[in-house]
């Protein structure tokens, strides 16, 4: 019985990635299998009701300061979680929802909001302000590029590191307000403080020059 269910399983979630793969256009079943992690998307869409309710059924969320999930790295989304969790980075919400939430539904929660198309802006990222941070940061005042890390057009570099998180097309006023927090020191969970260091050189008008030109991305 046992191994029927885990056919049955394995069977679901091969439809599930053949349907985004054909849904999503340029993204095949393998990359979103790769960014989706070990979790089930199919079970995860069930566990994740409560998400829904502020992030949005597929992950777009409408309040502008509640981050879109949408196409989210998995292990970005996992790792977030259990930074609520232990206290490393706090919200007034979140922090109690996340207590609730164990590693193995946390698996297949990423796992459906990671496996829906990717967030993307409404093509406005033009910016020039914004976008030379972007491509090629401030060297001299130790801003790196954002696309080193979050890669091209802020879709994310690399599914297998938490760090990088996709942010092209995410809220604005969500970015704008997370960049002030880590500018502020009241978020510090970045490996190294690295985005602290990044936003403590960011002037009130590069930061909104820069979430207006990612955010349309």
């Amino acid at each position: 019985m046992f191994c029927m269910q885990n056919r049955i399983v394995t069977c679901l979630v091969a439809i599930a990635l053949l349907a985004a793969a054909t849904a999503y256009a340029g993204e095949s079943a393998g990359v979103i299998k790769q960014r989706m992690g070990s979790g089930n998307p199919v079970a995860g869409k069930s566990k994740s009701t409560l998400c829904q309710g502020c992030h949005g059924e597929d992950g777009l969320s409408l309040e502008d300061l509640i981050p879109h999930l949408a196409g989210q790295y998995s292990s970005y989304i996992a790792k977030e979680l259990r930074n609520f969790q232990s206290g490393a980075r706090k919200h007034q919400i979140m922090s109690v929802m996340a207590k609730a939430i164990n590693d193995f539904d946390l698996a297949d929660i990423a796992a459906y909001f990671a496996s829906q198309e990717k967030m993307h802006g409404g093509g406005w990222g033009d910016n020039r302000v914004g976008k030379n941070l972007f491509l090629k940061g401030d060297l001299s005042r130790n801003i790196q590029p954002c696309v080193s890390c979050h890669g091209v057009n802020g879709k994310g570099k690399a599914p297998d590191i938490a760090t990088y998180p996709v942010i092209g097309g995410q809220h604005k006023a969500y970015l704008r307000a997370q960049l002030i927090n880590w500018r502020d020191g009241l978020r510090t969970n970045s490996p190294g403080g690295v985005m602290n260091k990044i936003a403590k050189s960011l002037t009130d008008r590069e930061i909104e020059a820069l979430t207006d030109y990612i955010s349309g991305l």
